[in-house]
Formats: C-alpha cells, structure tokens, sequence
C-alpha cells in the first residue's frame, strides 16, 4: 500500500477508459431494471396491468432516461467541471466561486451543497442494500423454498464487501468494466429476444404514450412518478466520477451501450407482461430461462457488488474532500494505489455505511420495501444539482438570463416532479435516508460554524507576529541549532506552541518557519502553486502551503519546493511544534450549546494534524492550549 499517490490520475486511453467508465460510473444505474418495472405495477401504484399501461409506463421509463440522463446530465451538467472534476461538492465550489463577490449567496450555496452531499451519503447506504438484495432475491425465482436465505445471503455478501475495502479497489476495478461490458449485453440480448416475441412494445419508443400514460394517473400521477424514478437511480454518478475518466468516455459510453441496453431491457420486461401478467412477481428474473437462472443470479449479484463499489468509493472521495474544504473534521485517511490519488481508504467511514447498510436491510427486509427509501435522497440531490448549476452557467459563464433560465428551468421542473414522487414514499422508508442526511449535515454544519468562531477566538486573543518576530530578533535570546516548523490556522497571530517553547522550554531555534496550510475550491494545484514564501526577521519565515481539494496534503514533501526558492528545510534537524487545541464550550453568541459540546467532541476525536498532514513521527512535539468558543 503506497503513500505516495501522485497529484493527479494519469489519462489512458479513450478506450481503457470508456470500458472503465461504464463498469464505475454506470454499474448503479445499470442494475435498476432488478427492481423498476416490478416497483411500477405494485398494487400501492393502483396501475392496472394491461398492454396500454406497459406501453406507457415503459414509454416513462425510455423519456425520464432520455430527459434526466441524456440532457441534463450528458449534456448540460458534465460541462460544469471544475478544472476536470465533477461531484457535488466539487459543483458547490464552483457555484460558490462563481459569487464570491456576494457573501450571503455564497453562504447559502455552501450550505446548499453540503446538504446534497450529506444527500449523498443516504444514498451510499441505500444502494449496496438494494442491489444486492434485488439481485439476490432471483433465488426465489428459481425456488421459491430459498426465499428463507435471500436476507442472510444478502447481509453476508455485503459483509465481504466492506471487509474487502481496506486493499483498495484497483486489483479488483480491472474486472469492473469487462464484467458490466458483460452485464449491459445480457440486458440488451434477454429483452431483445422478448420484444422480437411481441413488437408492439416497440410503441414505448413514442414520447406521446408516456405523456398519455402519466396525465391518465390524475392524482395517482406522484405514485407511479416514485416508481419510475428507480430507473434513474445511478444519474449522479455520471458526474461525480467525471474526474477518474474524462466528459468523452462517460458519453460515449452512454451513447453507445448504456442507454441503448436499457431501453432493449425495459421494453423486453414490458413485452413479457404483455404476453405473461403473472411475471410480474419478478419481471426481470423470469426473462431467463430456467437453466440460465442461476447464472443470471450471479451475474446480478456481481453487478450489484460493483455497483455497490462505486457509492463506496464516492462516499470516500465525498469525505476527503469535505474535510479539505472544512465541513468535516480530519479522519484517518489511507491511500491504495500508488499511481492514483482517488483511490482511497476511509475506515470511518467504511465501518459507519457497513452499519447503516446492515441496518437499512435488517429494518426493511427485501428490496420492494427498500424502494420506498430509495429515490428521495437522490430526487433530493438532483435538484440540489440543477440549482447550483444556474448559478455555474449564469455567474460563471456570464451567459444572459434568458439563456441560463430555459437551459436549467426545465430541468428544475422536472426535477421537483420527481422529488413530489417520492416524498409520498416518506412513510414507507423515505424518511431514513433524509434522517441519516439531516444527522450528517447536523455534523458537517456545527464543524464548519465551529472552526469560524475557533479561528475568531484565536484571532482575538491572539498576539499580532510580525511585531513579536521583531522584538524577538532584538531580544538577544539563545538559540537552539534545529529548525522548528510552527503549523498554525491564523499566519498573522503568534502560533500558542511557540509561546510555550518560550515559556516552559526556554528555548528559541536557530530557524523557525510559521506554517500555514491552505485547501482551495478548486480539486488540483500543481507544484508551481504549492508555495508560497516570505521572510519576516533574521531565522523567521512563514510558509504557505496550498492544496486543492483532491490533493494529498504531504506537508514535507510540499516543504521541499522550498528550496527551489532559496530555503532549505534539513529534514533530520527540523522539529515540528503542534498546537493541540481543546475546545471548551462557553455560553455566549456562538452556537447553542449543544452544538459547542458537539464541536468539542468532534475536535477531540479527529486525527491529529500529525499523520493528516504526513509529519514524521519522532519529529513532532505536541503543546496543548484552551480554546474558548
């Protein structure tokens, strides 16, 4: 396991890495047809079963693809990258960045993001769950007295696949995309040969069968839209894996397998119902034939294991970069892959979505129950998106309102419709992805607001630098010949461990460097950006280091480009001095107190700055100080 990733994924090919793309960034929609078209003629819908409503509802299923993924998202939202990443927080960055020079509209756009990528987490709970047991649950299909073992099969497969994250996912991502490659031929083979048995499902092709279809549900309408948004489950993934594989793959590989796939699948499931009404129990199984049963269980099950791998892996670049940008406090964080810095392990979190996902199966016990979880976090998130994205295409691109209000209004539209779809689910389960989403941001909102007035009070009790450095210089006090590196939040204020080496130790080095470590909106900064150097007095300099969000923050090896501008760190004679900071909660106009005494739990359980920022152990001395908040 290296530690030493480099700043970037390098590219490959385009075919390498549209093969990657369609086995990360498409597994999760890819294993939705296990469960739509069943979830859509469920008697709670009250769509009856007939030719006409196959018709339509599959015709639904072919144009919310055709409008959500293929336009909004292939389209419009994978041209709002920012400097080559996509993903929800990398969005909220750019949307922010694009208003800068309004603080209050920041301010909420912030926070609007970090609650869709809280959003997200519900979802990386809720996939796993589904999938598997979707895919697992064709063994009640090939005999129904194994229906008894779907849920400790279920439990047991997603078990190995959390146990498994700590070796990291590039060994096994080789197979991911040849195994999908695979998965999308059998979908688009099994429900071509339904449709060639009967072709008049080939009328779903036609927009105005969908229209009829949904003005005919009146007030039924949100039901049958909370089903057939199941399809596009797996939507955001095209955007936030835009970063490992680049805008071109991901399109092409919708354009040219993904999408048709599903539309063959979907209209083969609608073909067999309208030949076979009693398949409706499990539509998507009994496209097999019976011999060919246990092999598609597998297949499925493979498919919902990758699919389930993509979530995961998102939910741990989700976290890396929202401890980078502030919303989270630091966690012990590995990297599995020497030549990709995506490739990270997150034990926190790993361990917390194991309890979540095993939790969410135990709790709702099959995948019909668990569809009525899914689709609001991810309905939720869409719309957070389409929001953002406004801002990105009006302020960032300064393109005229009437351009930016009709290229994301529509969507908008949309995009409420279908979260109203859903939120009627919000008895039935609906309310455990948003009660796991709103505890997150509960998290990510008192840590951001808590290092605001951390900062404030450091600030304020603070001793100014730049004259301390000076009467320091005149002072005449003995020096210690070592280098001490003084890592401190605020660069204009005295760093607390350095006025307790004055005051206990007695001691002041030879050189001394104030250091500060900033994390930008932005995901990569190259070296030539990294540093920043000024001298302050004879054996005082302060350094500014700066990263993006998706950098690994490697503090000596970035203190290594130093040199190049005239200051040269000796790495065994350098010491580096940590303020450790307790936070102590007081009553005032800071937070409510419970927030304060979260606060305070949080910064006493984060990692420490040491092995977040890759200090050497038997180089670092910690001085604790009081903070007041």
């Amino acid at each position: 396991m290296s530690t030493e990733p480099t700043s970037h994924p390098p590219r490959q090919g385009l075919a390498a890495l549209t093969l990657g793309a369609i086995g990360v960034v498409y597994g999760d929609i890819g294993t939705s047809p296990l469960y739509t078209v069943k979830e859509v003629f469920l008697p709670a819908t009250g769509i009856a079963l007939n030719e006409a409503n196959l018709i339509g509802a599959v015709s639904a299923i072919l144009w919310a693809l055709m409008l959500i993924v293929t336009l909004k998202y292939i389209v419009l939202i994978l041209r709002a990258d920012n400097r080559g990443e996509g993903g929800g927080l990398a969005l909220t960055a750019l949307a922010a960045h694009a208003v800068q020079s309004k603080p209050a509209l920041r301010g909420a756009l912030l926070l609007l993001g970090v609650f869709g990528a809280t959003l997200f987490y519900g979802d990386s709970v809720i996939t796993p769950a589904i999938s598997v047991m979707g895919a697992i649950e064709g063994l009640e299909v090939l005999a129904p007295g194994l229906a008894a073992y779907v849920l400790p099969i279920s439990l047991a497969v997603l078990l190995a696949l959390f146990l498994v994250q700590r070796f990291g996912t590039g060994a096994v991502g080789k197979v991911f995309g040849p195994l999908i490659v695979l998965w999308f031929l059998v979908l688009a083979l099994t429900g071509a040969l339904q449709i060639a048995r009967q072709p008049a499902i080939l009328a779903a092709l036609n927009p105005l069968h969908a229209w009829a279809f949904l003005a005919e549900r009146g007030w039924h309408l949100f039901a049958a839209v909370g089903a057939i948004v199941l399809a596009l489950t797996g939507a955001e993934a095209l955007y936030a894996d835009m970063g490992h594989f680049g805008r071109r793959p991901i399109r092409l590989a919708w354009g040219l397998l993904v999408f048709p796939a599903l539309a063959l699948n979907y209209m083969g499931q609608g073909a067999l119902l309208m030949r076979e009404p009693t398949a409706i129990e499990n539509p998507f199984f009994r496209l097999f034939p019976a011999e060919l049963l246990l092999p598609a269980v597998v297949l499925a099950t493979l498919a919902a294991v990758i699919a389930s791998q993509a979530v995961i892996s998102g939910a741990y670049s989700m976290t890396q970069q929202a401890i980078q940008l502030g919303f989270l406090p630091r966690m012990a964080l590995r990297y599995t892959s020497a030549r990709e810095a995506g490739q990270i392990y997150i034990p926190a979190v790993n361990w917390a979505l194991l309890a979540g996902v095993v939790g969410a199966v135990l709790l709702f016990g099959s995948s019909s129950a668990l569809a009525g979880a899914y689709g609001i976090a991810v309905t939720l998130t869409m719309l957070i998106t389409t929001m953002l994205t406004y801002f990105v295409v009006r302020e960032g691109w300064r393109l005229p309102a009437w351009i930016a209000a009709p290229a994301t209004l529509g969507f908008l539209a949309l995009d409420a419709l279908l979260v109203a779809g859903c939120a009627i689910k919000f008895v039935d389960g609906g309310w455990f992805p948003l009660a796991f989403a709103l505890a997150l941001f509960a998290l990510m909102s008192t840590w951001a607001r808590g290092r605001e007035l951390l900062l404030a009070s450091i600030r304020r009790e603070g001793l100014e630098l730049q004259p301390f450095v000076a009467g320091l210089v005149d002072s005449g006090a003995a020096r210690a010949q070592r280098w001490a590196v003084y890592p401190v939040a605020n660069p204009d204020t005295v760093p607390q461990a350095l006025l307790h080496n004055l005051k206990h130790n007695q001691v002041l080095h030879e050189a001394n460097v104030i250091l500060t470590v900033v994390f930008h909106e932005r995901p990569w900064l190259g070296e030539a950006e990294r540093v920043e150097l000024e001298a302050l007095a004879p054996g005082f300099w302060r350094v500014s280091l700066h990263f993006g969000f998706m950098d690994p923050p490697d503090v000596p090896r970035a203190l290594a480009l130093c040199e190049a501008r005239g200051l040269r760190l000796p790495i065994f004679e350098t010491s580096y001095f940590l303020s450790r900071e307790t936070v102590v909660p007081t009553d005032g106009s800071g937070m409510a107190r419970w927030r304060e005494r979260l606060f305070a739990a949080m910064s006493r359980n984060a990692v420490g700055a040491a092995d977040f920022f890759r200090l050497p152990d038997n180089a670092v001395v910690e001085l604790g100080t009081r903070v007041q908040i």
